[in-house]
């Protein structure tokens, strides 16, 4: 087994012991690519949402919010493409009975010879130490450079058969690839096949195509047929945007790494409307603001890349996604992607309604183009959790060494921002003193109060949690009102008067501490 794989199988077993993530239906045996959040999942998740929300919506005068409902007319998705083009190109292997999409099959054997090109300038770091120049290298080495042409060619024939719906020249490349079946080996391929993605159900008694319903496979939709009835109540001049967080469903076959790839998700999307003409100078604006957006949070800039489409969706004339590097390799977070007017337009020509801006600047009406940025809030989560699980060596209190394990999230992200410990558990005076100080304090943010366990043991169990801050009651609480505060990561611990444990934690866990840190 790989360090990343231990690394994420680490992940997942965290996630379920804390409380953040569980299997659906797991007393049943669960339900494949289905999740539960747990207790501490549920707000991490909640707290990724509002900082979002906040960021997006209360941040910038120009953007509303709606919430749109998951049932929606038949026609939204005849119109919006997804009836006749919302398809995934599968293949099974004949020997494993596995499914497969067949683009991942294509891409995952670039991402080896990828990972060959990094181990190479890996090597030349440690050889030219400072002096190094990346970039140069990966111009001038002939074995980067073919192993790169390669990769391209192999990318650009493959986006090129999709593109062409040519599915039998995708089959024809995993063949000459000698792509084997990650499960046996075997190389003995079924021919490639489009699958759509959308969960149908019937509306009420009505039997066959007139009473199908479908789960919504984005939020999207739901935005673009509300577009003049937020423009006129919201009193929104173009440019201006629309947002909103739900859940959308995708039948997906080959749903895989744990909550990276679903079929029930929650997307926080916003549709940004402009004036024809203005959509690349957008497209740079909101590149640039939703990296700072993911920065904030801590990421390391290393982590995160832009990734430019090479095969666009049949409504975009620009596309891009921002990576983050899980430990199975760089994967999309958000997609940041110009749809020009398709949606509007398809959605004002199967209607019969207009839908168009009257622009008083240029005393015309036209039908608004369309910046979209979408980030998967559960990719999110994995991501900010990923990032911030370590194991790191620290003393004691008895001054010897010892691994903790350690969720260093953004205080304003945590799901507990500051638990109340009495030193003993057996001392009614200590304890009833903590429950006034829990009482005091619970209100300005969540608390938690823990008794059980040595005091050590609390303190693991709340940095594995991600608590940026402990307060234990002692015995000298009770003679002056102070209380020792122990800050996660520095472990620092210093004598503060009870009076000022809420203004103090107050401050470094607010959501204000984030949005100072994205406009630096």
């Amino acid at each position: 087994m790989s360090n990343k794989d231990d690394k994420f199988k680490k992940l997942i077993s965290h996630c379920k012991e804390y409380g953040f993530v569980f299997q659906s239906s797991e007393v049943y045996d669960g339900l494949a690519a289905v999740y539960d959040y747990g207790p501490n999942g549920v707000e991490l998740k909640n707290n990724i949402k509002k900082y979002w929300w906040q960021s997006m919506v209360h941040m910038h005068e120009n953007i509303v919010g709606i919430d749109s409902a998951i049932f929606m007319h038949p026609k939204v998705w005849k119109a919006s493409g997804h009836v006749d083009a919302f398809n995934d190109p599968l293949i099974d292997n004949k020997d494993s009975k596995k499914r497969y999409r067949a683009d991942q099959l294509i891409e995952g054997y670039c991402e080896k010879i990828e990972n060959k090109i990094k181990k190479d300038v890996t090597k030349a770091k440690k050889r030219f130490g400072d002096d190094f120049d990346e970039q140069q290298f990966r111009s001038t080495n002939g074995r980067i450079i073919d192993r790169q042409k390669k990769i391209d060619a192999i990318l650009t024939r493959m986006n090129d058969s999709l593109t062409k719906e040519d599915l039998g020249d995708v089959k024809a490349l995993i063949e000459e690839l000698e792509i084997a079946c990650p499960e046996s080996g075997s190389k003995n391929w079924t021919d490639v096949r489009q699958f759509n993605l959308m969960f149908s159900t019937q509306l009420g008694t009505i039997a066959g195509e007139e009473g199908k319903l479908y789960l919504r496979p984005e939020t999207a939709q739901g935005i673009f047929v509300n577009f003049l009835n937020v423009q006129k109540t919201a009193r929104q001049k173009i440019p201006f945007g629309i947002a909103q967080i739900g859940k959308a469903f995708r039948n997906e076959i080959v749903a895989r790494q744990f909550i990276f790839r679903m079929k029930e998700f929650e997307q926080m999307e916003m549709q940004f409307f402009i004036r024809p003409g203005t959509e690349m100078e957008w497209y740079k604006h909101w590149k640039e603001t939703r990296l700072k957006w993911h920065l904030a949070l801590g990421h390391p800039a290393e982590k995160l890349r832009f990734h430019d489409h090479e095969k666009l969706a049949h409504y975009a004339n620009a596309a891009t996604d921002i990576e983050f590097e899980f430990p199975f390799g760089f994967r999309e977070i958000e997609g940041i992607h110009s749809r020009t007017n398709f949606d509007l337009s398809q959605h004002q020509e199967l209607s019969g309604r207009k839908l168009q801006y009257f622009d008083p600047e240029l005393n015309e009406s036209y039908v608004p183009y369309v910046l979209e940025t979408s980030i998967g809030c559960d990719r999110m989560f994995l991501a900010t959790v990923g990032h911030a699980l370590q194991e790191e060596v620290v003393p004691d209190a008895d001054g010897k060494d010892s691994t903790r394990t350690v969720l260093k999230l953004h205080p304003a992200l945590a799901p507990v921002k500051c638990a109340v410990l009495p030193l003993v558990k057996n001392k009614e005076e200590l304890t009833a003193k903590a429950r006034k100080v829990h009482d005091k304090i619970k209100m300005a943010f969540n608390c938690q109060y823990d008794e059980k366990d040595a005091i050590g043991r609390r303190y693991r169990r709340q940095d594995a949690i991600g608590t940026p801050y402990c307060v234990t009651v002692d015995f000298e609480t009770l003679e002056n009102d102070t209380v020792t505060l122990r800050e996660r990561d520095s472990l620092e611990q210093i004598r503060i008067p009870i009076d000022e444990i809420e203004s103090r934690v107050a401050h470094n866990v607010s959501m204000q501490r984030l949005f100072i840190d994205e406009k630096e």
